[in-house]
């Protein structure tokens, strides 16, 4: 008798327990389907797409943050792909890229002769495509009062190469007798190059500056002095505004102000083209390359003004699509 009741007792535990456990797997079953919902809306480990895989970015700090936004949207809908996105500069980006250590490079100026070279020397072929529209800015403190244009031999004379050793604005021509404080870009930057090219006739400039690839070191250091001098590209002038003047530019038709609408109709003398430069076998081997040069020229490409930078006009946005489609 004593061991029937013992056996009835084990026997009701143990439904007990089967029952409990059952509960409890039910209630996380329930729990998971909500969670991985709200992952897939958010962009979590699924993302929403079924992209999988790693983009490498390096180049240009003016198209970083075009590529850093259009990596942050993607990413929102595949979380599968790991992006890195670096501005160590025009120059150094395409030394990585042409040793086939990055998938794309960004660049604020067209490839040079020797960086083709060595892309050939390493096996690299790659596809530019023309993603944006940027104007240079010449800038200044906004205390700086005592002028509001600059023509291209003003310029000349302040950071040309015969420049080297002027320290005050009186000393290289009718200005204002004031410290001469240059924070610029250096030779490592694809601003530096447009600037050289479009402004000094390729000549290089005065080596005695403070010289950075850093469009945020450049502007941090024009804040800095009430008679400073410097040039970065258009959106990080827009950015930071409040805190800065930019000269009008005269290259040779009159003094235009840089704004979106003369960069893009070409009237502003320091307007220039942004690219991307994709590696073709990365493409081929990667779907996560194709795939995120595929929303950066559709869906992404809203993200060019949304950062401050001008749109390619509908034409040359359709010639990069038909480079890319071509590849």
């Amino acid at each position: 008798m004593q061991r029937t009741k013992s056996r009835l007792f084990w026997l009701l535990a143990l439904m007990l327990s089967l029952t409990m456990v059952a509960a409890a797997c039910g209630g996380d079953d329930e729990e998971t389907g909500s969670g991985s919902g709200s992952e897939t809306t958010d962009g979590g480990a699924d993302g929403g797409g079924d992209a999988e895989g790693e983009v490498n970015i390096s180049g240009s700090s003016t198209v970083e943050p075009i590529s850093s936004a259009v990596a942050e949207a993607f990413r929102a809908q595949n979380g599968g792909v790991s992006i890195s996105v670096d501005g160590p500069g025009t120059g150094d980006g395409f030394e990585l890229f042409c040793n086939g250590e990055t998938d794309i490079a960004n660049a604020s100026r067209p490839i040079k002769e020797e960086e083709v070279t060595t892309c050939e020397e390493n096996g690299v072929e790659y596809v530019e495509l023309k993603v944006a529209i940027d104007g240079i800015s010449v800038i200044t403190s906004p205390q700086f009062d005592a002028l509001e244009c600059l023509s291209f031999t003003d310029m000349k004379a302040l950071v040309g190469s015969e420049a080297t050793g002027i320290e005050r604005w009186s000393e290289a021509g009718d200005f204002p007798d004031l410290p001469l404080v240059i924070t610029a870009p250096g030779e490592e930057s694809g601003t530096y190059d447009t600037f050289v090219e479009l402004v000094l006739d390729g000549e290089p400039t005065r080596p005695d500056y403070q010289a950075s690839p850093n469009d945020n070191v450049i502007i941090d250091g024009v804040e800095g002095s009430d008679s400073s001098f410097g040039w970065v590209g258009y959106s990080f002038y827009e950015q930071n505004a409040e805190a800065l003047k930019a000269f009008e530019v005269d290259g040779g038709d009159g003094c235009v102000a840089p704004t979106p609408e003369t960069i893009a109709d070409g009237t502003y003398p320091l307007s220039r083209p942004l690219f991307i430069y994709v590696n073709k076998a990365r493409a081929e081997e990667s779907p996560a390359v194709v795939d995120f040069v595929d929303f950066h020229l559709g869906e992404g490409i809203d993200k060019v003004t949304e950062v401050g930078y001008v749109a390619l006009p509908a034409d040359e946005l359709a010639a990069t699509e038909e480079a890319w489609e071509g590849r």
